[in-house]
């Protein structure tokens, strides 16, 4: 086998897989690795194609799949049939209870996950709500979609930190991106149950969203009128995007997610180089942009 790794992304409409992608190529690059990289056009089915073409393919395979997966549905084969062709396996952001099994059914090559605590990414933007509104209020939240774990586990740490406050959460679905966000808002300021609520924070699961959210908001005077300029923060913290963001006064904060490419390349390298396997689980830390002590009351 070469050492190439194959990285299967879920959608690259978003700039946080941009940055994902381009780590991707990089690291690969600087470590000596070839690096493939997928595109799954926001579909499982067709994620879970790509990568049985490389599982089942006749001539050299990938030494390993790095995946951010589309849904969790699926992943379990992927990996057990990955892993007995000889082929590691890096699950990026997503809880996967299976592995240990498979871990130990194969325990040649290395099948881990790698990402940030979803939860606590929830927890920390919900900290950054309650310093911006410590009195309490509406919050218009925009998750992604349910079928990804990252999404249920974001909402789970947010509510957890809000629980007992005077803050409310209204959720509202979008797919990640600019586009989805500000469409779904567009279609929520006409609704009914709309009429007569105020909203204090609009909070997204990532800083596209939150573009799209404040040109919806943007694009309705009507409702800027009633409610004024409401604080808007994201998720994802890209520098040259999420971070700038910041900076220029378009978004009031975001939580800053490390790449998750490079560290799985990283931990791949060592196996490839030395043998050493991966642990189970990897972490990489995640940041409040600014800083939470920084962060003051809106008023």
């Amino acid at each position: 086998m070469s050492d190439k790794v194959v990285v299967a992304l879920p959608d690259l409409a978003n700039e946080f897989q941009h940055l994902q992608r381009d780590e991707a190529r990089a690291v690969g690059a600087r470590l000596g690795i070839e690096v493939e990289v997928l595109d799954a056009d926001r579909n499982a089915v067709l994620q879970i194609q790509q990568l049985f073409k490389y599982i089942h393919a006749q001539g050299e395979k990938p030494r390993a799949m790095i995946v951010e997966p589309v849904a969790v549905e699926g992943m379990e084969r992927v990996t057990q049939k990955a892993a007995a062709a000889g082929i590691g396996v890096a699950l990026l952001n997503m809880v996967a209870g299976h592995l240990e099994t498979i871990r130990r059914q194969h325990a040649q090559v290395p099948i881990f996950t790698l990402g940030s605590d979803q939860i606590e990414i929830g927890r920390m933007q919900a900290r950054q709500i309650r310093l911006l509104l410590p009195a309490g209020g509406t919050v218009l939240y925009i998750q992604g979609p349910t079928s990804h774990s990252a999404a249920r586990e974001r909402v789970v740490g947010t509510q957890e930190v809000i629980a007992g406050t005077a803050l409310r959460l209204v959720l509202i679905d979008a797919l990640w991106t600019e586009e989805s966000a500000d469409q779904v808002v567009r279609k929520w300021l006409r609704l009914k149950t709309t009429e007569g609520l105020r909203i204090d924070l609009v909070a997204c699961q990532d800083d596209a969203m939150a573009r799209g959210a404040r040109r919806a908001f943007e694009a309705t005077p009507e409702i800027t009128r009633q409610w004024g300029s409401v604080p808007y923060i994201g998720i994802d913290g890209v520098p040259s995007v999420g971070q700038r963001m910041v900076k220029e006064g378009q978004l009031t904060a975001t939580v800053v997610m490390p790449s998750n490419t490079g560290p799985a390349l990283e931990a791949i390298s060592r196996w490839l180089r030395s043998g050493t396997m991966p642990p189970s689980s990897i972490r990489v830390p995640i940041s409040s942009f600014p800083a939470e002590d920084s962060l003051r009351p809106r008023g």
